[in-house]
């Protein structure tokens, strides 16, 4: 199971109004994590055990991103599409 993917869920899931699907499953995620709580590139699901690059920055980052979603799921959203004032041709 690649972990950036997997904590991408756990974003798309908040940002789509499913916050308990994505806590659960975000917590599931944490406890895949070493005695540091650090986490490499993929988990093998049937050996139980971190795989690939050790510690690898990317999936740190995309568990940072669902964090800060799962803490304000809405807030993404507003700050992309809602609050931007629209583009006029010639205007850029």
């Amino acid at each position: 199971m690649f972990l950036a993917c997997s904590f991408w869920l756990v974003t798309a899931l908040a940002m789509n109004g499913r916050v308990d699907e994505g806590r659960q499953l975000f917590k599931r995620l944490l406890s895949l994590g070493n005695d540091l709580g650090l986490f490499s590139e993929e988990y093998d699901v049937s050996r139980q055990r971190l795989l690939g690059n050790f510690p690898q920055a990317f999936t740190h980052l995309t568990l940072v991103q669902a964090a800060k979603t799962l803490g304000n799921p809405n807030a993404d959203v507003r700050a992309r599409y809602v609050d931007r004032e629209p583009v006029h041709e010639g205007h850029r």
